[in-house]
């Protein structure tokens, strides 16, 4: 199943990181490791952040995803489901809202 992993990374370690010049290896050792089939750097709430499309097999994969930012960021992470649209139709929403109504 997919999911949707956002990282949000403190201003420390990171910037002891870029200042030694590990952070950009770190990261990509993390990537080559998680495979992400897509992979997004940006600011969350004024702080780097990255936003990772995972594919996660079971529940016991996630700390495989969490613990690489975890460990060498003390970033914080979240997951979130994810699908796409033929993944949506497939949830029959008419019958549901039916259902619901």
């Amino acid at each position: 199943m997919k999911m949707l992993l956002t990282v949000e990374f403190p201003h420390e370690p990171f910037n002891s990181l870029v200042r030694s010049g590990r952070a950009g290896e770190l990261i990509g050792h993390i990537l080559e490791t998680i495979k992400p089939e897509a992979a997004y750097f940006t600011e969350q709430e004024g702080r780097r952040g990255g936003i990772f499309v995972v594919n996660v097999q079971a529940p016991s994969d996630i700390p495989a995803f969490a613990e690489p930012f975890f460990l060498n960021f003390q970033g914080n992470c979240k997951f979130r489901i994810v699908m796409n649209p033929e993944e949506l139709q497939k949830a029959n929403l008419g019958e549901l809202g039916k259902k619901w109504a």
